[in-house]
């Protein structure tokens, strides 16, 4: 049933899948990211995605910036200021900056990293196959979110449809794979379909990301949270798990250590065509009235 807004707990099975596997999804866990990039490059390597810059941007260690149509997985460098709490911040060595004084920087002032790997959401209620006028955004029987090159028109309806900002057309020259064309991250797609776990959560060294039916995945990181609280590291929280959320809740779902905010997401996110039903509604009440308005003066003059 692409196209209709529905708040199902199994995408897959409400678009009409039958027996589909149990939902598949990623927690990308923040705490133990140490921001290598090995999910970049392995994300890079397998599906083939052009390089997108080698330079850094002077936001610390990073070269890709953002989530985009070459950029399917990022990791992003968050620099923070302050005492670092007992775990999940990664301590950069500073020196004072008082000429002539070459001392540590106190922990009082001292600059740590918030690591993540962001990565496309996958949301229950995915507003981008709400719009998509071709089809060519599909749900796969992993409930996970889909583009099909060859069906996608590049018209970019997607693009400004998805909350998260994740989806981009891809630009370049003529003779590159797939210019014009709308990408993102497909959880490995090919992969699944052979029993093989994505490659970034293949790559990653320290188990950050995590792949394996969605259900167990938000009891393994609930668990975390405790764990994690238990330990001092008060601000860990998890962002995407809940099924009650604007999204229905996401089948790559995070462990933030700080406001989501500080990670560039957004704090309360809303499938975008959410209100489209009562839209339309109403804009076709008001189109009858207009045409009842014009049909009665036309009798009224005919008279």
């Amino acid at each position: 049933m692409r196209g209709e807004w529905t708040t199902a707990v199994d995408p897959a099975l409400d678009t009409g899948w039958v027996k589909a596997p149990a939902r598949k999804g990623f927690f990308t866990d923040g705490s133990i990211c140490i921001g290598c990039k090995a999910c970049e490059v392995a994300c890079k390597e397998w599906n083939g995605i052009p390089e997108d810059g080698l330079s850094l941007l002077g936001m610390s260690y990073d070269n890709t910036g953002a989530l985009g149509a070459s950029t399917w997985r990022h990791v992003a460098f968050i620099e923070r200021r302050g005492p670092a709490q007992s775990g999940g911040f990664t301590p950069l060595p500073m020196v004072a900056a008082t000429s002539g004084n070459n001392h540590a920087a106190t922990d009082g002032d001292a600059m740590h990293w918030l690591m993540s790997s962001d990565v496309c959401k996958h949301c229950t209620n995915a507003a981008c196959l709400d719009v998509c006028p071709t089809g060519a955004l599909m749900r796969t029987e992993f409930g996970t979110v889909v583009i099909q090159d060859d069906v996608c028109n590049g018209c970019g309806y997607c693009v400004p449809a998805c909350p998260f900002g994740v989806i981009e057309r891809r630009e370049g020259t003529a003779d590159a794979r797939n210019v014009g064309i709308a990408q993102k991250c497909t959880l490995c797609y090919d992969r699944l379909t052979e029993g093989m776990t994505p490659a970034c959560a293949q790559a990653c060294p320290t188990q950050s990301i995590q792949f394996g039916d969605l259900d167990e995945l938000r009891v393994r990181a609930q668990r975390r949270v405790t764990a994690l609280h238990a330990d001092g590291v008060t601000d860990a929280r998890l962002y995407g798990a809940d099924p009650n959320d604007g999204i229905g809740g996401a089948g790559a779902f995070f462990l933030l250590l700080d406001e989501p905010e500080v990670y560039g997401l957004p704090p309360d996110p809303v499938v975008t065509t959410r209100d489209l039903p009562e839209m339309w509604k109403t804009a076709a009440l008001a189109g009858a009235a207009l045409l009842a308005g014009a049909a009665a003066a036309f009798l009224r003059v005919r008279s």
